[in-house]
């Protein structure tokens, strides 16, 4: 079945141009890089912050032994 449906989707998008050509020529491949780049770094920003916060909270543990 998953055969199929990858051969149908194959032949259906060889007629058609492909997504990333069609929002290069609109130019939202820069809004869609933009958006992934701001996600990407929010995550990143966020991982930080809760890496400081967990080494104050095993200090903070360590102290009390």
């Amino acid at each position: 079945m998953l055969f199929l449906s990858i051969a149908m989707q194959a032949q259906s998008s060889s007629n058609e141009p492909d997504m990333a050509d069609i929002m290069r020529s609109n130019g939202k491949i820069y809004v869609v890089v933009a958006v992934l780049t701001v996600i990407f770094l929010g995550i990143v920003v966020f991982l930080i912050s809760l890496d400081r916060k967990l080494n104050k909270l095993e200090k903070l543990i360590q102290d009390k032994k």
